[in-house]
């Protein structure tokens, strides 16, 4: 029998055998077999093993629309640091710029407005002049979340607006008499943090707080947990007591605080929950941390610690096994594999001359966006690696 004549099961079998390699060489067998091996359910197997291939721990696919075998080989260059580099924007003024990343659109903070810049399907650079701006805040935009409907931003003037992506129409929130630092939305529910050192909850269709918590210390970060149950906030750590907190959305009490030796000083700027059970967080202190919330007591599984001495800005991860972040010195961005401490790849976007740090970065399967003081820049990892050509 020849080999495409065997039963689908029994190839699926066998191709589960072969790494990245072997299948590349199997598409050039003959066509009935490279129309079988360019399946994404061949790949499947392969791609969880890469870095932001775009398949979860879980198994979700985050991106349908491009096949499995391609997502492979732009992996590979994500392993090797193959990329082009680009500045997409520039700007005179120093700024504290934010970024949010949806299919084919990139939301870029600069100032007091947010511009919507659609990127090229080909290329990956974005139009110069947004297609639409959000606009409403006295002070600069300081962070900004989306949703399916609205997109929320707090601003320097203490002010949240509430923005709906349908229409021209924007709600006012008022509450923080100082900068809003941080928020989070899911599901209707806002939470916000503050420079006034409080923690305010919110609703879409109220716009006055719900609840408001004392925090006694300047809330850097907050994240609502994938279940929308609890939510975590991190603060400056200037007081004595842990600058990550877990409460619970309905009775906002603190279900427990995360960690005990943190040094004075040492705020959490940015964290992210990869899964209801696994919170990432970053900061001053120059860790990259993994907390395992299903523990008694919940603790610190797994760090990783930024080789330059440099705070830690920002993170994102693909929700498998890479993690990006944002350093606080010339541009660096780094790339983690969560199965070594060692940092894999790193790039300095700027230069030694005009250092600024990475104050936020969002990537797809193919580019990274990274949001300097004064640019915009891109790594273009779209390159064919020779190994899997």
């Amino acid at each position: 029998m020849l080999l495409q004549q065997l039963p689908e099961d029994v190839l699926y079998q066998i191709m589960s055998y072969l790494d990245c390699r072997s299948l590349s060489r199997m598409c050039q067998v003959c066509r009935s077999i490279c129309v079988f091996v360019n399946r994404d359910a061949v790949w499947r197997r392969v791609a969880k093993q890469f870095l932001n291939t775009g398949i979860s721990r879980d198994g979700k696919d985050i991106y349908p629309h491009i096949p499995l075998k391609e997502r492979v080989k732009i992996a590979q260059n994500w392993c090797d640091g193959v990329c082009r580099r680009a500045t997409l924007l520039k700007w005179k003024t120093k700024l504290l710029p934010w970024l949010q990343l949806e299919r084919d659109l990139l939301f870029l903070s600069q100032a007091a407005d947010i511009g919507v810049h659609r990127l090229q399907k080909d290329s990956g650079r974005l139009q110069r002049n947004p297609s639409q701006i959000y606009s409403g805040h006295d002070g600069d935009v300081c962070r900004f979340v989306l949703t399916d409907s609205h997109l929320i931003s707090g601003g320097s003037d203490g002010r949240i607006l509430v923005h709906s992506r349908t229409s021209n129409v924007s709600t006012q929130l008022s509450g923080h008499n100082q900068e809003v630092n941080c928020l989070d939305s899911k599901d209707g529910l806002i939470v916000s943090g503050s420079r006034d050192q409080t923690t305010k909850i919110w609703t879409l269709t109220s716009k006055y707080p719900r609840d408001t918590i004392p925090m006694y210390d300047r809330v850097w970060s907050v994240a609502i947990s994938p279940t929308v149950s609890s939510f975590v906030t991190g603060t400056a750590c200037c007081q004595n007591f842990s600058p990550l907190r877990i409460w619970d959305a309905e009775r906002l009490e603190c279900v427990c605080s995360l960690g005990s030796e943190f040094r004075r000083g040492a705020g959490v700027l940015d964290m992210v929950f990869e899964s209801p059970s696994q919170l990432f967080t970053c900061g001053y202190d120059t860790f990259i941390r993994l907390w395992d919330l299903r523990l008694s007591p919940r603790k610190c599984v797994m760090e990783w610690e930024e080789p330059h001495d440099s705070a830690l800005y920002c993170i994102q991860t693909d929700r498998n096994h890479m993690i990006a972040s944002g350093s606080s010195y010339y541009g660096v961005v780094r790339l983690w594999d969560k199965r070594q401490t060692e940092c894999l790849q790193f790039f300095q976007l700027s230069t030694e001359s005009v250092s600024s740090p990475v104050y936020c970065l969002r990537f797809s399967s193919t580019h990274l966006y990274a949001a300097l003081a004064t640019a915009l820049h891109s790594l273009d990892f779209r390159q064919n690696p020779i190994c899997i050509r």
